[in-house]
Formats: structure tokens, C-alpha cells, sequence
């Protein structure tokens, strides 16, 4: 679905994701910068700008080319109760065709964490992908030892489907991935061919 013009929104029962907006700079900063030594054992380096107002500007500007042109979905989480931002995922590398499939990533502050905010934001995301967008296949990856990551995963109906060695750049290693994928219409262990 290229050329989209409308903006996305989704709601959950404590939530809204939504696009990211330049007002949201504050926020992310304090956020990013107070959850630092919660996220960056599980992300790629931060580049030495990371927290500047010139590089929100350009996540800014990447999401919104991104979703109008049909090739990602980057949403913020926000408490709907006070209007929190608490974190963020995108759907990425949507591809059509064939394949009718995308990429999850994700990432919670600390201060929010393990109070099922991510599990309510994937499932309503993952809904979404695949009844609004049309997609078929949901795929995601995490470190092996990033038990959270897995649980939530696994919660949120992903199955697990191997590992990807040098999958990643994280803390500047190349690290092996765990992958994980939720399907619309799962078929995994099912022997008929109909």
C-alpha cells in the first residue's frame, strides 16, 4: 500500500502508538539517555550524536518518508493516562509481493519495563500488520540472553525459528541472533498439504 498519505495510529487499552512528531525531542532525549544503561547492551552502538536534536530531526524524517512510501512503520508508545512516551518500535523492511512481510523492532524505557506495555504495543502492532496492512509474516530477532526480549516474543504468539550468526551489530560485535517470526495464518507442524 505505497503512497500513503493518512497517519497511523493504534489504540490499546493503556496506550496510543503513534508516529514520532518533533515535539516529541524532550522526551525521547530524557528517556534514551535515562534508560541508557538498560538499552545499550542490547543495541547497535549509539552514534556519538545519538541524543542531538539534528538526529531526532532525521528519525523524524526517515519515519514519515518511511511510512508514506509503504517500506516501515515506526511507532512511539505513549501512556495514554498521562501521555508518557515509554518507548518505541517499527515494523521495518516491509515487503510486498510475494513475501507480504516485515521486520519488528523494539525498545522500552527502564522505568516502564516488564509492566506489559511492549507485549500490549507488539500484539496491537502485529493485528494491525496483518489485517490493515495485509502482511503474512511478522519476523523478529533478539540476543539469545536477552530472556526478556524472548519472553516477550513468545507472549506475544512469535515462534522461534532458529539463529542467525553475525546477525548484528551490537555494542560494536557482530552478534548471533535468536529468530523468531508470527505468522497470519500459521501452519508450522501441520502436515496437510490444504
Amino acid at each position: 500500500m505505497l503512497g500513503r498519505t493518512r497517519k497511523v495510529r493504534i489504540e490499546t487499552e493503556r496506550m496510543t502508538l503513534r508516529l514520532p512528531a518533533h515535539s516529541d525531542f524532550r522526551a525521547w532525549t530524557g528517556l534514551r539517555a535515562q534508560s541508557a544503561d538498560f538499552l545499550q547492551p542490547w543495541e547497535p552502538a549509539w552514534a556519538a550524536d545519538h541524543l542531538t536534536r539534528k538526529a531526532f530531526t532525521n528519525r523524524i524524517y526517515w519515519a514519515q518518508r518511511a511510512w508514506t512510501s509503504g517500506s516501515a512503520m515506526a511507532l512511539f508508545l505513549e501512556r495514554r493516562q498521562d501521555g508518557a512516551l515509554m518507548g518505541a518500535l517499527t515494523l521495518d523492511n516491509i515487503r510486498r509481493g510475494p513475501a507480504q512481510s516485515g521486520t519488528l523492532g523494539y525498545w522500552i524505557g527502564a522505568p516502564f519495563a516488564r509492566q506489559g506495555y511492549m507485549s500490549e504495543a507488539i500484539k496491537a502492532t502485529v493485528h494491525h500488520a496483518f489485517h490493515a496492512l495485509d502482511l503474512s509474516r511478522i519476523e523478529a530477532a533478539c540476543l539469545p540472553e536477552n530472556t526478556p526480549s524472548r519472553g516477550v516474543l513468545e507472549h506475544c504468539g512469535f515462534k522461534y525459528e532458529g539463529v542467525a550468526q553475525s546477525y548484528l551489530q551490537i555494542a560494536n560485535r557482530w552478534r548471533t541472533h535468536v529468530l523468531y517470526a508470527n505468522l497470519r495464518h500459521d501452519r508450522r507442524g501441520r502436515t496437510d498439504a490444504g
